[in-house]
């Protein structure tokens, strides 16, 4: 809960700022995407300076993301091996005690027939 009130305010603020951005930003910017001839481009667009700022914002949310997951790889990985291994150990110490109980329980009429 505390976590949700800290990050609505900062949010709320990054909202305000992106909207004004994009309002103060509203004038076409060519992007000459042809380094060999910049005044006759074959590849280019012109779009508001704000979709640009949010594109290359996106662009680096989304590679941010992939490099955090590719990086931890290696720790799901382990924890998957762990989580396997954990099931194992469950299933054969449900397998023991499913041993020992039918010994107990086979056990349990000798017992009660010897000491009569």
């Amino acid at each position: 809960m505390l976590r949700r009130l800290v990050w609505f305010p900062i949010a709320l603020v990054a909202a305000v700022l992106l909207v004004t951005l994009a309002v103060a930003n509203r004038d076409p910017v060519r992007l000459v995407l042809d380094p060999f001839r910049p005044d006759a481009p074959v590849i280019s667009m012109s779009l508001p300076l704000y979709a640009y700022l949010l594109g290359a914002l996106t662009l680096g949310v989304i590679l941010g993301g992939l490099a955090t997951w590719f990086g931890q790889g290696r720790w799901r990985r382990t924890a998957r091996v762990k989580a396997q291994d954990a099931m194992r150990w469950q299933a054969e110490a449900d397998r023991l005690a499913r041993e020992r109980d039918s010994s107990v329980g086979s056990a349990r009429p000798m017992l009660a027939t010897t000491k009569r």
